[in-house]
């Protein structure tokens, strides 16, 4: 049986990955020559969304 080739499947891994980050600077600039508003990231977290559970400001400790 052979041995896997581990270089391989990370230069495949990193070789993806680079053509994911262009493609996305590319739809970025797209999007900047073309007045239209920058895409919201899925990955930020909203404020409304913040699992804080009502907890009160840092900074005024409850008496």
């Amino acid at each position: 049986m052979a041995k896997p080739n581990y270089s391989f499947e990370k230069r495949q891994r990193e070789l993806a990955k680079k053509k994911k980050k262009e493609e996305k600077e590319r739809e970025k600039a797209a999007r900047k020559a073309a007045g239209l508003p920058p895409a919201a990231d899925d990955d930020a977290p909203d404020a409304d969304d913040a699992p804080d559970g009502g907890a009160p400001p840092a900074g005024n400790p409850p008496a």
